[in-house]
């Protein structure tokens, strides 16, 4: 067993332990409204559920010096819809991830058309078989090691409607099989849902 000081690590390498190992990790793509109202989309796998009363999903949106558009719009809109990312959107979804200009919206770099949303001013992407709309919770600054430093941002946001597609949704479940998600791992690799194993939980 190899083991590892955190203190003796460089950031780079904590950055590759924790990405190699923490996998699979379930990505979301955020639509969040740019100041000029138009729209953001970034795709994140540091993304999960938090609680189902309230539901509350969580992203963690790391800043490397500065904040990204996604976090302002969020903290300055107080809004945004998440979308599971399936098989199918993966391509359009990583287009998602390029460096553009303020106000510039990555729905040009993709074949998603927008849909409009019921709770929130902020649509959504019609080609998502998942999406929730979701108003700020609680927002969270974590510091880096360097007190005056942060790190990144932890936004909870409140489910306040779901979007399902017929065809994931049947008799109150979801199916994995229809919804056919992609996970993150690193570097530039992502995995299917791959073999699903069915065990019971002890009394």
């Amino acid at each position: 067993m190899l083991s590892f000081n955190v203190t003796e690590l460089t950031q780079k390498e904590q950055y590759k332990l924790l990405i190699g190992s923490v996998i699979p990790r379930p990505v979301a793509l955020i639509a969040s409204l740019n100041d000029d109202q138009s729209i953001n989309l970034a795709p994140f796998s540091y993304f999960n559920m938090v609680s189902y009363n309230p539901p509350i999903l969580m992203v963690s949106v790391q800043r490397k010096g500065k904040m990204k558009d996604t976090a302002r719009n969020i903290l300055a809109n107080k809004e945004a819809v998440f979308h599971v990312v399936s098989q199918e959107n993966l391509a359009d979804v990583n287009q998602t991830a390029s460096n553009l200009p303020k106000n510039k919206s990555e729905l040009e770099l993709t074949q998603f058309t927008l849909a409009s949303s019921h709770s929130i001013q902020t649509p959504g992407i019609a080609e998502m078989k998942v999406r929730y709309e979701t108003v700020l919770h609680q927002h969270i600054e974590i510091p880096s090691t360097h007190p005056q430093f942060i790190a990144a941002d932890l936004l909870l946001m409140r489910v306040v409607h779901f979007h399902l597609s017929e065809e994931v949704y049947q008799n109150t479940y979801i199916l994995a099989d229809q919804l056919k998600p992609i996970s993150r791992l690193a570097g530039n690799d992502y995995a299917t849902l791959g073999d699903i194993i069915q065990l019971e939980r002890p009394e």
